[in-house]
C-alpha cells in the first residue's frame, strides 16, 4: 500500500489528516468493556410529567367514587316524587284548592301517584280542600280501594273537605273511589255507576293443544291450587268456589262503601243499583248517586263553600325534573316486557272496571 492511500484512510477513520491529535470533543467515551457510550440525557422533565398525570389519575378516581356515592345516596333517598304547581285558577298564596287528577284504567301506579299528591296535599298548610277530578272506567280492585282508602284517611286527618269532580266517565273503580269524597259533581254527559265486579282470565287449552300441539303439564298439591286455569275450561264448581272467595267478598264491600259514601241511600235502594248499570249525570242525580250536575267551576265553588272560604288559589301538582325520574323512565319502554309483565297479563283479574 503506497503512502498517499494509507494517508486517505487515516484521514478517514480519524477525520483528522495525519500528524495532527484529535481534540476532546473528537474522542468517543470509551466503557471498560471497550464499547462506546452514548452521552447521558436528562430525564427530569419526563419524572414530572409522569407525575402530574399520576396525580390527575389518583383524583379523578377519587371524584368518580364520590360521585358513585352521590348517586346511590340520591337514589335510595328519593323515594318522595318532587311536585310544583300548576296554577288554574289565580287566588292568594295561603288559601289553595288542590286539583288531583284521576285518569285511565285504575292500576297500582295510578294508585301510587294519587297516594303521593294526596300526601303532599297534606303537609301543606295552605291547601283548605281537595278536587279530585275522575276520568276512569275504573280499574284493579285493590288499586281503586288504596285510592278510597287514600282519601278517606286525607278527610278524617286533616279535617279538609274533598270534592269529587266526574268528567266524561266515572264508572266503576271510578265512582268508587268518588264516594270516598264529601261531595260529588258531574258534568251533564258523564257516565257513571256500574256498581259491580267483574272476574276474566283466558283459556288457552284449545289453542294451544289442537293449534299448537303443545299439551300443559301441571303438577300441584291442592285441588284447588291452579283455580282457574288457563290450561282447562272452568267448571261450575269452580265458578261457585270464586263468587264465594273473591267475586261476592268485593261486590260486598263495594256496596258497603257506596251506601257509606251516599248516607241518603240504604243498603237495599244501593243493591237494587248494584247491577253493573251505567247512568248519564241526569240519572245518577235522580238515584242519589251524585249531588250535583255541572262543571270544574261549580266544582270549585262547593270546594270553597265547604272549606268555608272566600277565595283561593287553585293548582295541582306537576312533577318537577329530575335525574332520577328520568333515568327510571328512560328505562321503561313500552317494548320492556319482564317476567312480572307477563305474569301479570297471564293471572286472573279482579275488577272494579266497565267493561261494554
Amino acid at each position: 500500500m503506497d503512502f498517499n492511500q494509507s494517508q486517505n484512510n487515516f484521514e478517514s477513520a480519524t477525520g483528522s489528516p495525519p500528524g495532527t491529535q484529535p481534540g476532546p470533543a473528537q474522542i468517543a467515551p470509551v466503557g471498560k468493556e471497550g464499547t462506546t457510550r452514548s452521552p447521558r440525557k436528562n430525564r427530569s422533565g419526563w419524572k414530572i410529567f409522569w407525575g402530574i398525570v399520576t396525580v390527575i389519575s389518583v383524583l379523578a378516581n377519587i371524584m368518580l367514587l364520590i360521585l358513585l356515592f352521590t348517586v346511590v345516596v340520591f337514589f335510595s333517598a328519593s323515594r318522595r316524587v318532587d311536585y310544583g304547581e300548576k296554577v288554574i285558577q289565580s287566588g292568594p298564596r295561603n288559601s289553595k284548592i288542590m286539583l288531583v287528577r284521576l285518569e285511565g284504567v285504575i292500576d297500582s301506579r295510578q294508585a301510587d301517584d294519587i297516594s303521593e299528591q294526596i300526601k303532599t296535599a297534606q303537609e301543606d298548610s295552605n291547601v283548605k280542600s281537595l278536587i279530585l277530578q275522575v276520568t276512569s272506567p275504573g280499574g284493579t280492585v285493590s288499586s281503586s280501594d288504596r285510592i278510597h282508602n287514600e282519601i278517606s284517611e286525607f278527610r278524617k286527618e286533616s279535617g279538609k273537605p274533598v270534592v269529587a269532580f266526574m268528567q266524561g266517565i266515572a264508572t266503576s273503580g271510578g265512582y268508587y273511589t268518588s264516594v270516598a269524597c264529601d261531595k260529588i259533581i258531574a258534568e251533564p254527559t258523564t257516565i257513571t255507576g256500574s256498581i259491580g265486579v267483574i272476574f276474566g282470565h283466558l283459556v288457552l287449552k284449545e289453542l294451544m293443544e289442537e293449534k299448537l300441539g303443545i299439551k300443559a303439564v301441571i303438577v300441584k298439591a291442592g285441588e284447588r291450587k291452579d283455580w282457574p286455569s288457563m290450561f282447562e275450561p272452568v267448571t261450575e264448581q269452580q265458578k261457585q268456589y270464586l263468587h264465594e272467595r273473591l267475586i261476592d267478598p268485593a261486590y260486598e264491600r263495594f256496596i258497603s262503601l257506596v251506601a257509606e259514601g251516599r248516607p241518603m241511600l240504604t243498603m237495599e235502594q244501593v243493591r237494587i243499583l248494584a247491577d253493573g248499570s251505567v247512568f248519564n249525570a241526569e240519572q245518577a242525580l235522580e238515584e242519589n248517586l251524585i249531588d250535583q250536575v255541572g262543571y270544574q267551576l261549580q266544582a270549585i265553588d262547593s270546594a270553597k263553600e265547604l272549606a268555608g272560604i272566600q277565595k283561593a288559589r287553585v293548582v295541582e301538582y306537576e312533577k318537577h325534573f329530575s335525574l332520577a325520574n328520568w333515568l327510571s323512565s328512560g328505562s321503561k319502554t313500552s317494548l320492556n316486557i319482564d317476567k312480572n309483565s307477563l305474569l301479570e297479563l297471564a293471572s286472573p283479574q279482579l275488577l272494579y272496571l266497565w267493561q261494554p
